[in-house]
C-alpha cells in the first residue's frame, strides 16, 4: 500500500494534543492563521504523497552509487530535491533576512514527519541541513552567514554533521581529527570521519561539511573540541564556486536500511588539510554542535514517527484485503483485521504511532515558545520543558518506530518477510533511528541525569502537573465511552511521580542505581504522557463533534490507557528495584 500523508490526524494533534492551537491563539506565532497553517499541511502532504512516496523502493532497491569518489543518487531523487528546494521547505523555519519564512518549529514538525514517512532516506538529508543553518544562526561570524546561510536556506547547498570517528562514537571527546591554524584566520583540517550522511551526493552543486576538530593546544576531551565549517568547495568573493577543497568521500556504507540515503567515509587532508572555518570559539565546539544536535535528535524522533505511520497504513491495508479464517459470527472466510488478535496488533500500532506524534509536537511547540515568547521567564520555563521533552521524544519515538515496524511485518505474516510488500523495508529502515544522533540510552541518561534536576525539580514536577490536569478533566467528562481511561491514566502519572521523586532524591555518590533504572524510567515517562495526550486529542474531539472523529479519538486513548498505560506500574519497579540486579550481576555476563 502506498503511503497517504494523513494531514486531517497531523493538524489534529499539532492542535490539540501538542498545545499548537493555545499557542496560536495567544498570537504567539504573530499573524499566522490557521488557513495558512492548513494551506502547508495540505501541499506538504500532497508532494509527499505524489512525488516523494513512490520514490520510496525506488531508493531502496537502487541504493546510492559510489565510484571514483563519486556518489549517485537512485533515478528521480535529484530531480524531487531540486523541486522540493525551490518550493521552499528547506527554508520553513529558518530566519526571514536570510531567505527563510520563519515559520514554527511545530509546524516544520509535521512536514519533518510527512517527508519522511514518504521517503526515510530523502527526509533524512534536509534534516542535517537545517540543523546545520540553525548552528550557523546562533553561532557564525557575520561573514560566514553572509556567504553561506542564503544557499543553505535555499536548499541550494546541503550540509552534514561530521562528529563520528572509528575510536569515537558515542564519546565524542576521543576524537583525532586535527586543526591547525593557517596564520590567515582559516584552519587546515586534517583527518578521517565515519558514518557521515549525505557525506557526498549529487542533489546540490555544493556541500558544507560542520566538522568538530581538535586543535594543537585543545585540553583533553570535549573541552578540546572545536567547530569547522569545510565545504566540498570553496566559496569566490562574489559567491561563486572556486576549488575543489581537500576532503573527499572515500567510500559510502553497505547498511542494513536507508540504502538510498549514502553514508561516507569522509577524508580530509591528502594534499595539507582542507580549509576550514572556525563556527564559534576554539574549544567550545561542543557548544555549537549541541544546537545542531537538539534539534535533530527530535527530528530524528519524528523519522520513528513516519516509519511508524507508514507501517500501519501498510499493515491495515494488507489486513482489510487480506482474508484467513472465519471469525466469530462469519459465514465464510474472513478479512485479518476481524480476528482480534490482529485488530490488538493493529490497535497497538496506531496508538503508539499518535502517542508517539503528540509527543514530538509538544516538543516542537516547547521550543516554539522558548524562542518566541514575549516574556522572558516564559522563555526560560518554556526551553527547560523543550529540553527535558527532546531526549524522552527521540527515543520513545524512535522505539516506536522499530516496534510498529515490526509489528507490521507480523501482520503480514509471511508476505511481510517478503521485500515485495514494503513491510520489511520499513523494518529495515527504522532500525537506526534508535542509534543515530545519540543512542537511546544515552537520550536516557541525559534525560535521568541532566534534565530532571532542571530548576531543582521544578520542571518535571510542573509537567506532571499538567498530565494530571489532563486526567481531572476525562474524569470531570462521566462519558462511558472512556472506560477506565482516567483510573488507568492516574496510575500511571503516579507510578512515573514517584519514580521521579527516587530520582531526584537517588544519592549523589551512587550514580549507578539512577543509571541502571534510566531506559525503563524513559519508557516511564513517555508512556503516561503519551496517553495523557491522545486523551487531550480524545477530549478535543468530544467537545469539537464532528461525524466519526470523536468515537474514533476516544477508542484510542481508551485502547492506549487500559492496554498500554498499564504497564507503568512494572516499568516503575524496574526503576526503583532493579538497579542491583543490574549493577550486582557481572557474573551473568562473565565467560
Amino acid at each position: 500500500m502506498s503511503y497517504q500523508a494523513p494531514v486531517g490526524d497531523i493538524g489534529f494533534a499539532l492542535r490539540h494534543a501538542a498545545g499548537f492551537a493555545p499557542a496560536l491563539g495567544e498570537g504567539l506565532y504573530s499573524d499566522l492563521s490557521d488557513d495558512v497553517v492548513d494551506a502547508v499541511l495540505e501541499e506538504a502532504g500532497r508532494f509527499a504523497t505524489e512525488v516523494l512516496a513512490p520514490l520510496d523502493t525506488v531508493g531502496d532497491r537502487s541504493g546510492a552509487q559510489f565510484k571514483d569518489g563519486v556518489v549517485t543518487t537512485p533515478p528521480g531523487w535529484k530531480e524531487a530535491y531540486r523541486v522540493w528546494a525551490a518550493a521552499g521547505w528547506n527554508g520553513l523555519t529558518a530566519p526571514a533576512e536570510w531567505g527563510g519564512q520563519h515559520l514554527p518549529h511545530a509546524l516544520n514538525a509535521a512536514c519533518i514527519e510527512m517527508w519522511n514517512s514518504a521517503a526515510m532516506a530523502f527526509g533524512l538529508g534536509p534534516i542535517l541541513t537545517m540543523a546545520g543553518v540553525d548552528a550557523l544562526v546562533a553561532h557564525g561570524s557575520d561573514a560566514l552567514k553572509r556567504t553561506f546561510l542564503p544557499k543553505l536556506v535555499s536548499g541550494e547547498w546541503m550540509g552534514t554533521m561530521q562528529l563520528t570517528e572509528p575510536q569515537a562514537g558515542s564519546d565524542v571527546g576521543a576524537l583525532r581529527t586535527r586543526a591547525e591554524r593557517a596564520g590567515d584566520g582559516t584552519y587546515r583540517i586534517s583527518g578521517q570521519k565515519i558514518f557521515i550522511t549525505y557525506g557526498e551526493h549529487d542533489l546540490t552543486d555544493n556541500i558544507i561539511h560542520l566538522v568538530l576538530a581538535r586543535l594543537p593546544d585543545a585540553p583533553a576531551g570535549t573541552r578540546g573540541v572545536s567547530l569547522f565549517l569545510v565545504p566540498k568547495f570553496l566559496v569566490n568573493p562574489d559567491g561563486s564556486l572556486g576549488a575543489r577543497n581537500d576532503a573527499r568521500a572515500h567510500s559510502i556504507e553497505h547498511k542494513l536500511g536507508l540504502h538510498a540515503s549514502p553514508t561516507c567515509t569522509m577524508v580530509y587532508g591528502d594534499r595539507g588539510g582542507a580549509t576550514g572555518y572556525l563556527i564559534g570559539e576554539e574549544h567550545r565546539g561542543m557548544t555549537c554542535m549541541f544546537t545542531m544536535m537538539n534539534q535533530a535528535r527530535l527530528s530524528v524522533g519524528l523519522q520513528g514517527v513516519a516509519i511508524a505511520e507508514r507501517a500501519t497504513q501498510a499493515a491495515l491495508g494488507y489486513a482489510r484485503e487480506r482474508k484467513q479464517g472465519r471469525a466469530t459470527g462469519a459465514t465464510g472466510p474472513s478479512p485479518i483485521i476481524a480476528h482480534p488478535d490482529v485488530k490488538r496488533m493493529l490497535l497497538t500500532m496506531r496508538a503508539l504511532t499518535r502517542a508517539a506524534r503528540a509527543l514530538c509536537y509538544a516538543t516542537a511547540v516547547a521550543l516554539d515558545r522558548s524562542e518566541r515568547s514575549i516574556d522572558e521567564r516564559a522563555r526560560a520555563a518554556s526551553h527547560e520543558r523543550g529540553s527535558l521533552l527532546t531526549p524522552i521524544a527521540k527515543a520513545f519515538a524512535t522505539d516506536v518506530g522499530n516496534e510498529v515496524a515490526s509489528l507490521g511485518v507480523q501482520v503480514h505474516g509471511g508476505m511481510g518477510y517478503i521485500e515485495e510488500t514494503g513491510a520489511a523495508q520499513h523494518y529495515r529502515d527504522a532500525r537506526i533511528a534508535a542509534i543515530y544522533e545519540g543512542t537511546n540510552g544515552i537520550q536516557a541518561i541525559d534525560l535521568v541525569m541532566r534534565k530532571l534536576p532542571l530548576s531543582g525539580g521544578a520542571t518535571v514536577r510542573g509537567f506532571i502537573d499538567s498530565l494530571k490536569r489532563t486526567i481531572a478533566a476525562v474524569n470531570a467528562t462521566n462519558d462511558p465511552a472512556f472506560g477506565a481511561t482516567g483510573p488507568r491514566l492516574a496510575e500511571a502519572v503516579a507510578s512515573l511521580e514517584r519514580a521521579t521523586d527516587w530520582l531526584l532524591g537517588r544519592p549523589q555518590n551512587d550514580p549507578d542505581a539512577a543509571l541502571a533504572g534510566a531506559t525503563p524510567y524513559l519508557r516511564l515517562f513517555a508512556t503516561a504522557a503519551g496517553g495523557a495526550f491522545l486523551a487531550e486529542e480524545a477530549l478535543a474531539a468530544a467537545r469539537l463533534g464532528g461525524g466519526d472523529s470523536a468515537p474514533a479519538r476516544i477508542a484510542i486513548a481508551r485502547f492506549f490507557a487500559e492496554n498500554l498505560a498499564v504497564q507503568a506500574g512494572g516499568l516503575e519497579r524496574a526503576v526503583l528495584d532493579g538497579a542491583m540486579s543490574v549493577n550486582d550481576a557481572d557474573a551473568a555476563l562473565a565467560g
